[in-house]
């Protein structure tokens, strides 16, 4: 009872944290855009889109760095068209479309005009990753587990500044954030220290190192506002962690 009371509490804490995320993320673009942009943004980034992220990018990636719903794209014509979700990672460029069956019905011109437009974006150095809404409803695993092999070369690149690159990671910190991947994100530091065989305060010091380096986030409760437990906001498949 106790531990599934305890999975059901880090399964909260890891969708409030998608939630808050995904909203800024949202608010962000929102506010660098004007006119059929923002109108594009607010009218395409529905149920699919918000489907992907959730089930496929965050539990992937666990930020949205690099990530624009409803990217504005051209198509061969020089027309603009928006590509539901676009991911730059450096000089690359990945582009997923959520393909709902029913949104083409019997329009045979719009089924091929969707077709070559991502045709055309990937001559121009882009490539297009077509997921299909039923799949991500009734088998999102399958996505995420293809997508992770695909995209691993690019989760595994470190994109931070040099002195970020030059800031290695002592044992028991890749110990501290493997240990919180595990847990859906969540470290609390008792269990952590009985897990990993240390001292609480030991863990607790590392933690907060941790904070400094942008891996952990501190959640607090209560009136106190005492720290409750730490979240691992670093990508899953970092190198760090290894």
């Amino acid at each position: 009872m106790c531990n599934q009371r305890t999975i059901l509490v880090q399964s909260e804490a890891a969708e409030m944290s998608f939630e808050r995320e995904h909203d800024q993320w949202l608010s962000y673009h929102a506010r660098r855009r004007r006119g059929e942009r923002l109108d594009a943004l607010k009218r395409g980034h529905g149920y699919g889109n918000r489907l992907f992220v959730q089930q496929v990018w965050w539990p992937l990636a666990g930020h949205f760095h690099g990530l624009h719903p409803e990217y504005e794209v051209k198509d061969w014509r020089g027309r603009s068209y928006f590509v539901d979700i676009l991911w730059e990672v450096g000089a690359t460029r990945i582009a997923f479309e959520i393909m709902d069956f029913g949104s083409h019905g019997t329009d045979r011109s719009k089924y091929r005009m969707d077709l070559n437009r991502g045709l055309f974006l990937q001559s121009q150095d882009c490539t297009v990753l077509y997921i299909s809404l039923d799949e991500l409803k009734e088998n999102p695993s399958f996505i995420l587990s293809t997508l992770r092999n695909i995209l691993s070369p690019y989760l595994s690149a470190k994109h931070s500044t040099k002195a970020d690159t030059e800031r290695g990671y002592s044992k028991i910190e890749r110990d501290l954030m493997r240990a919180a991947v595990r847990n859906q994100r969540v470290l609390r530091p008792a269990d952590a220290a009985r897990e990993l065989d240390l001292h609480t305060v030991t863990v607790i010091k590392y933690c907060r190192m941790l904070v400094d380096k942008g891996k952990f986030r501190p959640v607090a409760r209560g009136i106190s506002q005492r720290i409750n437990y730490y979240e691992y906001i670093g990508a899953l498949q970092s190198p760090d962690l290894v």
